[in-house]
């Protein structure tokens, strides 16, 4: 019964901080610029290192959408 009792706290200690991390994520958004078709798109999640062809057009972090689309129209490579 120790035993069971000492494994299910040692569990909650491990998965609490799982929970406050997540309350507290905001959202924000990237200006992306994709090299092959000159495109550049507002995404929610910054892109993986790995990706070919893909880059971050500006290294700005936005908190709204709109407020990307506003800079994503004043920026030299995705003006087309």
């Amino acid at each position: 019964m120790k035993r069971c009792l000492i494994c299910f706290c040692f569990l909650l200690i491990l998965d609490g901080p799982g929970y406050s991390q997540a309350a507290n994520a905001t959202r924000a958004f990237y200006i992306v610029l994709n090299s092959l078709t000159k495109n550049c798109t507002v995404v929610d999640r910054m892109p993986h290192a790995d990706t070919p062809y893909i880059t971050v057009a500006s290294d700005a972090i936005y908190k709204t959408r709109s407020e990307a689309e506003k800079a994503m129209q004043a920026l030299t490579p995705c003006i087309q």
